[in-house]
């Protein structure tokens, strides 16, 4: 991971960006269209990672995260909660959970101890029994990849553990595939496209290319194609950081050399 950052998650929100309204069945397209910028997963991501590097009540750091960056396509009732006084779960399933959890993935020093991050930090919001599914199927393979784990160890644990379908393959999802923001309907898909991938880039590149939620789906398969690989290509990670404001490099930075350097 020579960059220095941990943009695993990042990188696929932004390259996705461009795509999730304009859906692709193709792997050969773009990755920096004009159009490709940060979305509401990558300032969630953010308030994830600062609250894992400096403490503090989650739901009040997703709400000044979100305040900051008001029209990055943020859902409708995650809209209303992030203006809200007293900010309540609402029983959430969407995907929103497992979009924002891949610095979970990176700062634990046990898989019981990701779970339970998982759970905190989908609850505040989403806390479906779906949701937070979803947030500890994704922090739990990143945990697993970055500790070393082959691909069907990844693949054994979160079938058991989780129930999700691991076994089929993205040719076979992709054609009939539609665009779905529940965990139940893009968590297990995002984890097909790491466990399919060669490299990073192809880890993004097949989640863009099931037509579905791109950025979300990309951002998922991108934190545990980054720590499985350890490796972001350069051209990615500089396409990336042209797009990032500073203050957001900077907590990247620190979460990398805090969690991620020593590894």
């Amino acid at each position: 991971m020579e960059n220095k950052l941990l943009l695993g998650a990042v990188a696929g929100d932004v390259i996705g960006s461009a795509y999730e309204w304009h859906p692709t069945k193709s792997m050969d397209f773009e990755l920096f269209t004009p159009h490709a910028d940060f979305t509401d997963d990558t300032v969630m991501t953010l308030a994830v990672a600062d609250w894992l590097l400096n403490g503090g009540d989650l739901a009040c750091i997703m709400q000044s995260y979100g305040r900051r960056y008001p029209h990055r396509g943020y859902g409708g009732r995650f809209r209303t909660w992030l203006g809200e006084r007293h900010p309540q779960p609402y029983m959430s399933f969407g995907n929103g959970s497992a979009m924002r959890v891949s610095p979970v993935g990176w700062a634990f020093g046990s898989l019981e101890e990701t779970l339970e991050a998982a759970k905190r930090s989908a609850e505040v919001s989403h806390n479906h029994p779906e949701g937070i599914k979803g947030a500890q199927a994704t922090a739990a393979c990143i945990f697993l990849a970055r500790t070393g784990a082959p691909k069907q160890e990844i693949r054994d644990y979160v079938e058991k553990v989780f129930g999700y379908d691991l076994h089929r393959t993205c040719d076979r999802i992709r054609p009939d595939y539609e665009f779905d923001v529940t965990c139940q309907g893009s968590v297990p898909e995002s984890i097909i496209a790491f466990l399919e991938s060669t490299d990073y880039e192809s880890a993004i590149r097949l989640a863009i290319s099931l037509g579905g939620d791109a950025d979300t789906m990309a951002s998922i398969a991108g934190g545990i194609a980054e720590a499985f690989y350890r490796y972001i290509p350069p051209h990615i990670v500089q396409g990336v950081q042209e797009r990032l404001p500073d203050d957001f490099k900077q907590t990247l930075r620190t979460f990398y050399a805090r969690y991620a350097e020593a590894l």
